[in-house]
């Protein structure tokens, strides 16, 4: 007999072949073989299509061929959901995550890659590329770690900025990979302060608009490790974000901080605006009286309202977290030099995200003067190279 497949009218036609036979005085046997069918079959098929009509068994066999479609469809949900279930518990953000997830659905149950590619939303491209590795991969990896083990605090960004600085041609997305790879933790965000404008748009703070438009400045206090406390004097050019000085002292008091104004203008100019809070030290009426003299108003923030010195709020939380909380000072004199050595890092070396990651004022020094200067002087002199008498 011929092994071929028939379709459900087919095998309807037969059976009243076969029927019509058998009423006809003929064997089951006699009509199967003229049908070349076995016995067996038409047992089969008449117990599976006896009675139907053309119609009815083509309706039948389309029934069975989307229930088979129902049930694979079926069991291809649960497998999918097991498979989701096995391979994290979460999103598979990165390629490299969902690459492992596709190796890990293929190698326990059994999907082919187009399947596995599907189900974790990742391009059968992707799930093949074999990163390449660079020459240069290890000596960036070893400069990123070292910057990220002396600067604790800063993130990627800042890192990028700094290779950049040293002569990498590298982009943020690289460092970042890195970053991750080698379990570098991003320092975390500070919490988001309100806004600086009223519902009719106007601004509460006079904004800087150039150098030495409007300076301030604010106190900072610490602790020797003795328990006796000291107290720093910062101030900033909020134009420019490069700190001015920082008055380190057991005290201060107005008449410090007169002296410590008069220092710096001596180098600097003297500022149009200068913006503090409502300290006693900044309301005395000496203070006032000589900025009056000197030709600077003076801008207080309401009371209560520590956002509208943004920018020395801003830079004291930086020298808080980078400095101070990472030092133990045990005497007054090592405060200064530690604290003069990171204003002089501050302003040369720290890349400053609000002026596209460079530092405040990378040309104001120069290694060799840093060198000589007393670490304790309050302002910066105003020329960047050596004098001819200085032989180094």
């Amino acid at each position: 007999m011929p092994n071929k497949r028939y379709k459900a009218e087919q095998i309807v036609t037969l059976l009243r072949q076969i029927e019509v036979g058998i009423a006809n005085g003929k064997t089951t046997p006699q009509v199967c073989k003229e049908a070349e069918i076995t016995v067996q079959t038409y047992y089969r098929w008449r117990k599976e299509y006896g009675g139907l009509k053309l119609d009815q068994a083509k309706r039948l066999k389309e029934l069975e061929k989307e229930n088979a479609k129902l049930k694979r469809v079926v069991a291809e949900l649960s497998l999918e959901k097991q498979v989701l279930k096995d391979i994290a518990g979460g999103k598979l953000l990165s390629p490299e995550r969902r690459r492992s997830a596709v190796e890990h659905a293929r190698e326990k149950h059994e999907l082919s890659e187009r399947h596995a590619c599907r189900l974790v939303n990742q391009w059968r491209g992707t799930q093949r590329y074999l990163p390449t590795q660079r020459v240069d991969e290890d000596a960036l990896t070893r400069d990123i770690v070292t910057l990220a083990s002396q600067y604790g605090r800063y993130g990627y960004r800042r890192i990028t900025a700094l290779l950049r600085t040293a002569g990498w041609q590298v982009g943020k997305d690289r460092v970042q990979r890195i970053w991750r790879r080698e379990g570098l933790r991003v320092p975390e965000k500070q919490k988001p302060r309100k806004r600086l404008w009223f519902n009719d748009g106007s601004c509460v703070r006079l904004r800087p608009e150039r150098a030495n438009h409007v300076w301030s400045y604010d106190f900072v206090s610490a602790t020797t490790y003795d328990g006796r406390t000291i107290r720093m004097l910062t101030m900033l050019d909020e134009y420019t974000r490069e700190c001015l000085t920082i008055r380190v002292a057991r005290r201060l008091g107005s008449y410090e901080v007169l002296e410590a104004l008069a220092d710096v203008m001596m180098f600097r100019g003297t500022p149009e605006h200068i913006r503090s809070d409502n300290g006693p030290e900044f309301l005395a009426e000496d203070l006032r009286k000589w900025l009056a003299k000197v030709g600077t108003g003076t801008l207080y923030i309401e009371p209560g309202s520590p956002w509208e010195n943004g920018y020395c709020e801003s830079f004291n939380g930086k020298l808080r977290d980078e400095c101070l909380n990472g030092e133990i000072f045990y005497s007054l004199k090592e405060a200064q030099i530690v604290i003069e050595k990171w204003r002089v890092e501050y302003n040369t070396r720290r890349p400053h995200s609000a002026l596209g990651y460079r530092p405040p004022a990378p040309g104001t020094f120069s290694p060799q003067i840093v060198a000589l200067r007393p670490p304790t002087a309050t302002c910066e002199p105003p020329f960047t190279s050596l004098p001819d008498e200085v032989v180094m």
